[in-house]
């Protein structure tokens, strides 16, 4: 190992204790949602009292122990700061992430690795806001969302088109000739199927775009890269390699916001889930109601609910203080078996 070596380990060590640092500053917030004040001294006493008893030979106590002090301290100013939570799936970097900054950039955005638990998260309070996809022009819809929004209790406050730019990225160094396996979602690499089999790439599926760049800095494989976006290779120190492997211009996913409250803003677009009964032309009487009305429908989704019994999730645009829709959602109550308007919102397109 020559002096090089070392310094790229070092500076791949303090990337790591960066993203620890931010993960636990993410849970202090999460934390404050659970207290009825901030201040708690024996917690922090609780925390110093282990690291003590859990130091090392080269690192000595009161070092350590001014760390973690400052470290308290960060975190009590962040926790009095009020900052909003909003949670996504999947690790930071990924394209939720980079939606929700869309939506709202002054907000704090926390990873889940599953989209059960994004919805969990806006039902108990501990985060304020959740984003999910709904669906992608490539991909369809994302049926684990869909059958999740048709049995929640939150409300829809906003959406945001992203367009999806796929890039190939590698560690710092990298020399592309010798690239032979790229590491990323399933989606993404059926999105790109003609670039991987174009350049002779050998796609290996990973449960996260974000969580395949993340890997790749982290355990660092040889002749190796990940399909990512660009925040992924800003956050985990990658390069770009290229941009804008997907296949086809047109990619682009929309994403909804949830939350416990209602939307206070008049809005623009309207999402509503209903069941009817299990009758030929049932749905078309639905249907016809925004019809005769000239109320345009942008997405109607059939999820199935019970065995043989379906539910629609459905979107159209308009505003709640509009005569028009107000008389169609009241016919459509009485029509359906089971009706839930999820909210009136904006429509943001990302750039």
């Amino acid at each position: 190992m020559n002096l090089i070596e070392v310094r790229n380990k070092i500076d791949h060590i303090d990337s790591k204790i960066l993203g620890f640092l931010n993960e636990r500053m993410e849970l202090a917030l999460m934390a404050k949602n659970f207290k009825s004040q901030i201040e708690d001294r024996e917690r922090e006493k609780e925390i110093l009292h282990r690291i003590r008893r859990n130091g090392t030979g080269l690192i000595h106590a009161p070092f350590i122990e001014k760390i973690y002090a400052e470290i308290i301290k960060e975190s009590k100013t962040l926790q009095q700061r009020n900052y909003a939570l909003i949670a996504f799936q999947g690790e930071h970097g990924a394209y939720a992430e980079v939606a929700s900054r869309e939506w709202r950039n002054d907000l704090i955005p926390v990873p889940c690795a599953e989209f059960a638990e994004v919805f969990e998260g806006v039902e108990s309070g501990i985060c304020n806001y959740g984003i999910v996809p709904v669906e992608n022009t490539l991909g369809g819809s994302v049926e684990e969302v869909n059958r999740l929004l048709i049995t929640t209790a939150l409300h829809v406050v906003g959406a945001v088109e992203l367009p999806i730019r796929l890039c190939l990225l590698a560690l710092p160094g990298t020399d592309y000739r010798e690239i032979r396996t790229v590491y990323s979602h399933p989606q993404a690499i059926a999105q790109s199927r003609e670039f991987l089999s174009r350049n002779k790439l050998e796609p290996i599926p990973y449960y996260n775009t974000a969580g395949a760049a993340k890997m790749l800095s982290e355990t660092r494989p040889k002749r190796s890269a990940a399909i990512a976006g660009k925040l992924s290779a800003e956050l985990y120190n990658l390069e770009i390699i290229k941009e804008g492997i997907e296949d086809l211009e047109r990619n682009i996913t929309r994403f909804l916001v949830l939350s416990r409250e209602e939307n206070k803003e008049e809005g623009e677009k309207c999402s509503i889930t209903f069941s009817t009964e299990h009758k030929a032309g049932t749905l078309f009487r639905v249907l016809e109601v925004f019809a005769r009305e000239n109320i345009n429908l942008t997405r109607i989704e059939s999820i199935p609910n019970e065995p043989g019994n379906y539910a629609f999730f459905l979107d159209f645009i308009g505003s709640l203080k509009e005569e028009k829709v107000a008389k169609a959602l009241e016919k459509v109550r009485e029509i359906t078996t089971s009706f839930t308007m999820m909210g009136f919102y904006k429509e943001r397109k990302g750039a």
